[in-house]
């Protein structure tokens, strides 16, 4: 049973930052992509980054150069570190998974194969 579990989700003012982490368990034998997405209240849901098993590494265009995703292959963790975090980062992020990348990288917005439950990223002052 699949099992993606995000952590370190909170509250953060402007210009701040958190760092998010999934722990994916349970994959039948196959190479996965891990990555994020994200949904802001009343918006579509939108790819935020993901990386594959041979480490390569897509960004959404705005958000580049402010996060960084990491993979812990030993452990199949990956890890978002989100820097000068803006009230427009608002939103539910998702750990997700999935055999290929297009998810992320035709349109952006899904569907993969593979859910976590989402943790809640807000930044206010």
């Amino acid at each position: 049973q699949v099992q993606l579990v995000e952590s370190g989700g909170g509250l953060v003012q402007p210009g701040g930052s958190l760092r998010l982490s999934c722990d994916a368990t349970g994959f039948p034998p196959g190479r996965y992509v891990l990555g994020w997405f994200r949904q802001a209240p009343g918006k579509e849901r939108e790819g935020v980054s993901c990386i594959s098993a041979d480490s390569v590494v897509y960004y959404r265009e705005a958000l580049q150069g402010r996060f960084t995703i990491s993979r812990e292959y030993g452990k199949n963790t990956v890890t978002l570190q989100m820097n000068n975090l803006d009230v427009d980062d608002t939103a539910i992020y998702y750990c997700a998974a999935d055999t290929s990348m297009a998810p992320w990288t035709v349109g952006w917005n899904g569907p993969v194969a593979y859910w976590g439950q989402g943790t809640q990223v807000t930044v206010s002052s």
